[in-house]
């Protein structure tokens, strides 16, 4: 029966992600950080990615959310003294509080 109802609680999940769709959100980020994510965008790294343990592929796909905020940055951001004001996706921002988080 619980795996049921954690079914159909992801299911709920899901169709609040489609609701929040591609809304962004309006952040300001401390200029250093920024650039910081700006650099993760522009590296290359088109090499093949070799076998992974779980917590490298953490780390892999971390530093491929922070790679798409710089990406971001480097479109959309606005200087603002100190700081960079820019427009993310509500995924690139979930996915940069979770990492602060674990």
């Amino acid at each position: 029966m619980t795996s049921k109802r954690y079914h159909e609680d992801a299911e709920v999940l899901a169709a609040i992600g489609t609701a929040i769709g591609e809304h962004r959100i309006t952040v300001r980020l401390p200029r250093a950080l920024a650039e910081g994510a700006v650099a993760a965008w522009q590296r290359d790294e088109t090499g093949p990615v070799e076998a992974e343990t779980p917590e490298q592929w953490v780390l892999r796909d971390r530093a491929a959310e922070l790679a798409l905020i710089g990406l971001a940055v480097s479109e959309r951001g606005r200087p603002d003294g100190e700081f960079v004001v820019v427009d993310l996706d509500v995924a690139a921002a979930g996915a940069a509080v979770r990492a602060a988080r674990e």
